[in-house]
C-alpha cells in the first residue's frame, strides 16, 4: 500500500464520523448561530465608542469566519478549507497585534 492510499482511506474514516443526520444538522445549526452572530459583531465595528472596542470586534469577526470555514470545511467534506482558516487565523493576529500596538504606542513597527 502506497503513502497516497493509506492517506486517502484515512481521510475517508474521518469524514464518516459526520456522516450521520445528527451530525449534519448539528453542523446546519452551528453555521447558523456563526453567521447569525456576524450581524451584532458588524454593528460593533461600524458604532463602537472607542478604537479597541472597534478592534474586538473586528477580532470577533475573524475568529466567527474561522469558524465558519471549518464548518464549510466539514459540509463539503475537504481539507483546503481547514487551510484557509488556519491562513486567516494567522493574518488576523498578526493584523490584530499591529493595530494593538498602533492603538497603544502610535507606531505599528
Amino acid at each position: 500500500m502506497t503513502i497516497s492510499e493509506n492517506a486517502s482511506r484515512e481521510s475517508k474514516a474521518y469524514w464518516v464520523m459526520f456522516e450521520s443526520d445528527f451530525a449534519q444538522t448539528a453542523i446546519q445549526f452551528i453555521l447558523l448561530a456563526l453567521v447569525s452572530l456576524l450581524i451584532p459583531a458588524s454593528y460593533r465595528v461600524i458604532v463602537g465608542p472607542t478604537l479597541p472596542d472597534r478592534l474586538q470586534a473586528v477580532d470577533l469577526i475573524t475568529t466567527l469566519l474561522i469558524g465558519i470555514i471549518v464548518m464549510l470545511a466539514l459540509v463539503e467534506r475537504t481539507e483546503n478549507f481547514v487551510d484557509m482558516a488556519i491562513a486567516l487565523a494567522a493574518f488576523a493576529f498578526i493584523g490584530t497585534i499591529s493595530i494593538a500596538r498602533y492603538i497603544s504606542e502610535g507606531r505599528v513597527f
